[in-house]
Parts: structure tokens; C-alpha cells; sequence
């Protein structure tokens, strides 16, 4: 490949010289080389810039003396092979590294390293009209004072993906941003320093464990540092391991989803009333067993699921706690818990009281989900954030104790997910749903404050 950088400071690409990417040129594998702009003036000064047309503090680039020189530099229009000018400039494309291995399949790169306040814009107009590969690139959201420092950058970025250059080629498979992620911690000998030891699942050589473990690492600094990389990734490349890492990070993966979105589990607010009552009417009938009646399906519903009711469980925030996910301003999943009264309060079925001994108890009456979230690790991270909320709560100055739901007898795979969660079936309980006569599971889990 070949690098051309063209600048009014050709020693502030000095450091090209050392390291690998002075290695690859010594070794022919990039042809890099540095040009002096000036070199095109024509003035006895040697004059590049002038002072903006409108007027402005500053001087810019002059477009003659650019075009003099990337004329000589860049191959005639129609040139076989991929050439591309790239103009380092805070307004440009950020960088990322798609854009650096999309640019080391290339035949040239010219770097036009701007100073002052930039180049005259019909630099790159000029290039582009002419059939030329124009990018014009930033390195991130701040200001440089000229564009050497970005091809420096750039130089680096890409000469270190070509063949040969990197000692060993699987550096380039694990390292940030390689698949997407951040990459994971590293650690070398001693074992123990200051007093800090490297995680033992390291030193085990169970090749295995350590790939799960340096996956995880680099999944859960992404959704840490890097939330943004995380909205960009495939679904199909993160298996059930992945996801399971994510979520307790708020990512999660609804299905047909084209990325993982950020959920956050939160409680309800009063003006969420009506969003509730519509996510309460789209979940509901799911949960119901196909022998019910769609009529008292939806009696049901404008019983006791209604945005008035909603609204009045919000009011009454000292008897029920709602939670709500929110999946960047939709809500798509939520529980209702209702407190006791009174610390020996039982719950309102004689069979339940019967069964949930310990007290306070409160009951988690409502846990839905929209399809999609079903089976992506945000039920229990709600039914995790109402059994915090409950244990946090006291009952005439007693902390709730245990906390209790049912879930329809034929569900099973409501039953083995709070199971998962540290549920147990303590009994069972029958409720009418308009003229049919349910069971339920009863299920109960012993709360201690501070404990979820």
C-alpha cells in the first residue's frame, strides 16, 4: 500500500519512522511517504493560506497551492485501483474501526493535513467532481490545531492491518473494537502485585473458562464505557451467555430486534397511567389459558386494568408498587406489588393465607412483558427490582418478609421462571375470571432488606 501526507510540517511525521509502521517501511510493506506543501508556492515566501472570504479570525488554506500539489500526488482521474483523499477536519466522518479496515483494502491513501482554520472547501468539491474518492475524517469531537496529528493516527491504524506487520496476526481478532466490543482486561506476571491478584479463572487453564471469561469482560466494558458500540451489534453474534451478561447492564435482546436496546427498569410515575393501561391490555390475554372466553378476557381488562385504575394504584403509593421497563420511552413490560396494611394482614384468599405463613407479606399481583421481551432476562430483572422495593418497605415498623404471587396452573414456563428467581410453590389458590374458574400456583420467596 501506499501513504501519501502532504503538510507544511513534514517533521511532525517523524515518529513514522519508529516502531512497526517504520518497520513495515524499512521491510517494503508501506510505501509512505511525506511531502512538504510548500514545496507547490510560488511566491518567494512560500505562501499556503490567506484570510477568509466574509470575513472571521483566522487564515485558510490557500485551494491553489492544494490543487498544484494533489495534482502531482494523487494518480489522473480513471487511474485503475482504489485512490482516496482523505482531509482530516473536525467536521468529517468520526473515524471508527470499519472506516480504518475499509481503508486499508485501498491502493493509496493522500492525507491533506490541514492548519489554520482548514482548507479552502472547493479543495474537496474539486476532487470529488473529478471522480476522485473523497473522506474527509475526524478523530472525535474535539479540535486540533492541524491535521498532522490525525495522520499519524490514521497511518498507524491501517498500516498495522496490513499483512505481515503485526507480529501475531490474532491480535487483531480480540483487540477493542476488532468485533465491536471493547476489549477485555489483560494481565501479566507477577501474580500478585500491590496486592491485587489476577483473576484465578486466568491462571486455571481451562482454555474454555478463560475465553467465557474475556468475552464477558469485554461485553460488560462495553455496556460500561461504551454503550454506543453495543446499539450496533449483531443479535445473531451474541448467544444466550451474552445476553445473560448484558442484561443485568440493561441490554437486552427482544426478538426481531435489529440491535440490543437499553431498557431501564424503573418505577412508574403518574403520567405513565395510560401507557400502563394499554401495556396491561396488550399482556393480559396472553397470560390467560386458551379455554377462556375472549369476552371475559376483555371484561376483565375494563374491570380492572384501565388507565382510572392505573391511575388510582399510582395515587396509592403506600399500599401498591408499580415498576415499569422502559425501552427508550415505550414501556414494554411491567409488575404491580401490593403491600399489607397491617403487619399480620393475611392475603386476601384463605387458601393463599393459609399457604404464605410469613408476614408481612406482600403479593406481586401483576408481572407482563410484551412478546418480544419474553425470554430476554427482563422479567426477572423486574421482579428483582419489585422484590427490593418490597423488602425496602416496612409494615408497622416491621420490614415486609416474604413476597408472593400465582401464576395460572397451566403455565409452566411462568413457574420454572420464578423458580429461577428463588420462588417455591407453597400452595394453590382458585380466582374467577368472568364465568370461568381458575388455579392458580401459588408461589412465595422470603425477602431480607437489603438482601435483592
Amino acid at each position: 500500500m501506499r501513504i501519501d501526507v502532504v503538510t507544511i510540517f513534514p517533521a511532525y511525521l517523524a515518529p513514522l519512522d519508529l516502531s512497526l509502521v517504520g518497520k513495515a517501511r524499512r521491510d517494503g510493506r508501506l510505501d509512505l511517504r511525506v511531502h512538504d506543501l510548500r514545496a507547490w508556492t510560488t511566491d518567494r515566501h512560500r505562501t499556503v493560506d490567506d484570510t477568509p472570504f466574509g470575513g472571521g479570525a483566522g487564515m485558510v488554506m490557500r485551494p491553489d497551492v492544494w490543487g498544484r500539489a494533489l495534482d502531482d500526488v494523487l494518480p489522473a482521474a480513471g487511474t485503475p485501483g482504489r485512490h482516496v483523499l482523505v482531509v482530516p477536519t473536525p467536521g468529517g466522518e468520526r473515524l471508527t474501526q470499519a472506516r480504518v479496515q475499509d481503508l486499508a483494502a485501498a491502493d493509496q491513501l493522500v492525507i491533506a493535513c490541514g492548519r489554520y482554520e482548514g482548507i479552502d472547501a472547493r479543495v474537496a468539491e474539486h476532487y470529488a467532481a473529478t471522480g476522485r474518492e473523497v473522506l474527509e475524517l475526524s478523530l472525535g469531537d474535539y479540535v486540533l490545531n492541524g491535521g498532522e496529528a490525525a495522520a499519524l493516527v490514521l497511518v498507524e491504524a491501517v498500516a498495522r492491518l496490513l499483512p505481515g506487520v503485526l507480529g501475531n496476526p490474532a491480535s487483531l481478532v480480540e483487540e477493542s473494537h476488532a468485533a465491536g466490543l471493547l476489549e477485555y482486561p489483560v494481565y501479566t506476571k507477577p501474580p500478585v502485585w500491590a496486592g491485587l491478584a489476577v483473576p484465578e479463572v486466568l491462571t486455571s487453564g481451562h482454555h474454555g473458562q478463560v475465553g467465557r471469561w474475556r468475552r464477558d469482560q469485554a461485553l460488560a466494558r462495553t455496556a460500561t464505557r461504551r454503550p454506543d458500540l453495543l446499539a450496533a451489534l449483531d443479535p445473531a453474534a451474541l448467544d444466550r451467555a451474552d445476553r445473560a451478561v448484558l442484561a443485568p447492564h440493561g441490554w437486552y435482546v427482544p426478538a426481531g430486534a435489529p440491535a440490543p436496546v437499553p431498557v431501564r427498569v424503573r418505577p412508574a410515575r403518574d403520567d405513565d397511567a395510560a401507557a400502563l393501561a394499554e401495556l396491561a391490555a396488550a399482556t393480559f390475554p396472553l397470560a390467560c389459558p386458551p379455554h377462556m372466553p375472549a369476552a371475559d378476557v376483555a371484561a376483565f381488562v375494563a374491570d380492572h386494568l384501565t388507565t382510572e385504575h392505573m391511575a388510582a394504584y399510582l395515587a396509592d403509593d403506600a399500599r401498591y408498587l408499580l415498576h415499569v421497563a422502559d425501552a427508550e420511552g415505550e414501556l414494554v413490560g411491567y409488575t404491580l406489588t401490593v403491600l399489607p396494611r397491617a403487619a399480620d394482614e393475611p392475603p386476601a384468599a384463605a387458601d393463599v393465607a393459609a399457604a404464605v405463613t410469613a408476614r408481612p407479606a406482600a403479593e406481586l399481583s401483576k408481572c407482563y412483558l410484551l412478546p418480544p421481551y419474553q425470554g430476554t432476562g427482563l422479567a426477572a430483572a423486574l421482579v428483582e427490582t419489585a422484590a427490593a422495593a418490597a423488602a425496602a418497605t416496612t409494615v408497622a415498623g416491621e420490614p415486609v418478609a416474604v413476597l408472593w404471587l400465582g401464576t395460572n396452573r397451566a403455565n409452566r414456563r411462568a413457574q420454572r421462571s420464578y423458580a429461577r428467581q428463588g420462588f417455591t410453590v407453597v400452595g394453590t389458590r382458585r380466582f374467577r375470571v368472568g364465568g370461568s374458574l381458575e388455579e392458580d400456583v401459588v408461589m412465595a420467596r422470603p425477602l431480607t432488606t437489603g438482601q435483592e
